[in-house]
């Protein structure tokens, strides 16, 4: 995988990576959440993904993955 130039939404900064082997992008989901919470903190945007992500597993919603 290689990192590309951060491409940046509405003064937002989104962090991207592409894997060449499977022609994939990967987005931080932190920094799509930034977006559309309308967050200008970092952390508070990492907060808010973290009690998502915690009450997802709680559910026991397939949509999050045990990944650091």
């Amino acid at each position: 995988m290689k990192e590309n130039s951060l491409p940046v939404f509405e003064d937002y900064k989104i962090r991207r990576v592409y894997d060449e082997e499977s022609e994939t992008w990967y987005f931080s989901v932190v920094d799509i959440i930034q977006v559309l919470i309308q967050q200008p903190d970092y952390q508070a945007a990492r907060n808010y993904w973290k009690v998502l992500k915690n009450r997802l597993n709680k559910e026991e919603s397939e949509s999050v993955t045990k990944c650091n």
